[in-house]
């Protein structure tokens, strides 16, 4: 077996660990207002989230491409393979971090730091900074204040149309709709969170010499991504769960599907249109404080929301270090 067999499939290995770990840290995404509003049971809301992740990673081809092709310039050889297992290291160190105080973290945040990071120390490797601020910063601001917005104007419509409905019918008839938008987020989240590992492997695969180009994504590749991310999710990452759902205001099934409507068509929209990877942890989060806003500003639990906010700023940074200190350990390996 071939040096560089051997790093491609390490480098497809823990691209596999960071996307079991995306998916039971990103779970609270696609299910955390559902299950806080009682409109689904937890299990059958992990469930839904599980097959609606698979689904949605069959549709993420867009963003994959921008991650595998559009971020860094990568050592050439097996050193490059060095650089990518680091960075996928540092993702999901900061993961596991991040789930263990329960903070809502953005995973993609934390892959896009790790790449940064080891490449940064890689003799021949070069961070594309247009694309990253182009592709990742901006975002990373943009999405939140457009998630905030649109969840308070969404919610406010939904107040105006709904103002002289019995309370206990609209909560009813909200609880079934957010079985609609709940699987909408999760397959919103598909498109996106599994599309990143997608777009790791591939570029393992091109850096090592087995795929022509970085930008034909193989079938396999879809259906193993995919599955380990709805493994993930299944799993449940019930510490963040109870984070977004129950911490930062007490929501009611209206306000759930305001969030997960306003945040799905986020997703959507940069997936299919822009194919701008975009963090879901920060559009959703965002979406609720958007959404809470509206009954006054201190519904919203600030001091919550603020931890949730560093944790957002640290992610690139934090993940990118400990990539950094990995790619110093692991670079005599794949030398």
């Amino acid at each position: 077996m071939s040096a560089e067999l051997i790093a491609v499939i390490a480098v497809i290995g823990v691209a596999m660990v960071f996307d079991y770990t995306n998916g039971f840290h990103d779970a609270a995404n696609a299910i955390a207002t559902s299950v806080s509003t009682r409109a689904l049971t937890p299990r059958a809301a992990l469930a839904m989230a599980a097959v609606g992740n698979f689904i949605g990673a069959h549709f993420g081809a867009g963003v994959a491409k921008t991650v595998g092709d559009g971020l860094v310039h990568l050592p050439t050889g097996v050193a490059s393979l060095g650089v990518l297992f680091a960075a996928v290291v540092g993702a999901i160190a900061w993961n596991l971090i991040t789930w263990y105080f329960g903070l809502p973290s953005s995973s993609s945040h934390a892959l896009f730091g790790g790449l940064v990071g080891a490449t940064l120390f890689a003799t021949g490797g070069a961070v594309q900074w247009s694309n990253i601020v182009e592709k990742v910063l901006i975002p990373m601001v943009v999405s939140p204040v457009v998630g905030a917005a649109l969840g308070f104007v969404v919610m406010i419509g939904l107040l105006w149309l709904f103002r002289n409905g019995q309370p206990g019918r609209l909560n009813r008839g909200f609880r079934w709709a957010q079985t609609a938008s709940a699987a909408a987020m999760s397959v919103g989240h598909g498109m996106q969170d599994a599309a990143k590992t997608m777009g790791i492997i591939v570029l393992a695969l091109y850096t090592g010499g087995f795929a022509e180009n970085k930008t034909d994504i193989p079938e396999w590749v879809f259906w193993t991504s995919a599955a380990m991310l709805a493994a993930g999710t299944y799993a449940g990452g019930w510490r963040i769960i109870r984070t977004l759902g129950r911490k930062i205001i007490d929501l009611r099934p209206p306000e759930g599907f305001a969030a997960e409507a306003v945040a799905s068509s986020v997703l959507y929209f940069n997936a299919l249109v822009l194919h701008a990877p975009i963090s879901t942890t920060h559009t959703i989060t965002s979406a609720i404080m958007g959404v809470g806003a509206t009954k006054r500003l201190s519904a919203v639990r600030w001091n919550v929301a603020g931890n949730i906010i560093i944790a957002w700023v640290t992610t690139f940074p934090a993940a990118a270090l400990i990539a950094c200190l990995t790619y110093f350990v692991v670079a005599p390996i794949f030398g």
